[in-house]
């Protein structure tokens, strides 16, 4: 196994994922669950973010290449989608009980774009062009996996901080995950257009 790259990898993702700053946005996203979905939300959230790098990392080059989507794209779409729900966050929408649930949090947003989103797809695979052989692809399959591990670990316990939260707090909360939230939606939309200049003019 390729050590040097594992580390290198590993550092990447976790950076990238920031487990650490996902809480905020995790317990805000689920702040109308008990304790055992929102345990559940979490595992779903990691398991779906897993699948996506690793499915991306073993032919993401073929999906791009065929429909024809270059990464300004996908940045791009991530932005918005994360703006949607940034603002129904700020708005008090997300949390309204008279609200329809017709989507699973732990799926959209939550595992995707936030976890395995732009940034951890390209960089897994451009870890994944940068080898060519056995260990150095055992290296990057361990760094996704000790990460995903690690983000598991950061929102399963992150449950604890909504004993030590009134209601109150969960609102005030979930004000400040929206504004962060919209701020990495806008980030995205402006690194994709900076990259579509780039490459078009």
């Amino acid at each position: 196994m390729d050590l040097k790259l594992l580390g290198a990898t590993f550092l990447t993702l976790i950076v990238i994922t920031d487990p650490p700053g996902l809480v905020p946005i995790f317990l805000a996203l689920t702040s109308t669950m008990d304790v055992r979905n929102r345990r559940r939300a979490a595992l779903q959230s990691v398991l779906l973010s897993f699948g996506v790098i690793v499915t991306f990392a073993v032919v993401g080059e073929q999906i791009f290449k065929y429909l024809h989507i270059e990464l300004f794209a996908l940045r791009a779409a991530g932005g918005i989608l994360l703006l949607l729900v940034a603002l129904e966050l700020l708005t008090g929408k997300a949390d309204d009980p008279s609200r329809e649930v017709t989507s699973n949090v732990a799926l959209v947003p939550l595992g995707t774009p936030l976890l395995a989103g732009p940034g951890a797809i390209v960089a897994t695979m451009l870890a994944v062009r940068g080898t060519d052989e056995v260990g150095g692809y055992l290296a990057i399959a361990g760094a996704i996996v000790a990460v995903h591990i690690i983000i598991f670990l950061v929102l399963r316990y992150s449950t604890i901080i909504v004993r030590l939260l009134k209601p109150s707090g969960i609102e005030v909360l979930t004000r400040i995950a929206g504004l962060l939230l919209a701020a990495i939606a806008v980030q995205l939309i402006a690194d994709a257009v900076v990259e579509y200049v780039k490459t078009h003019f």
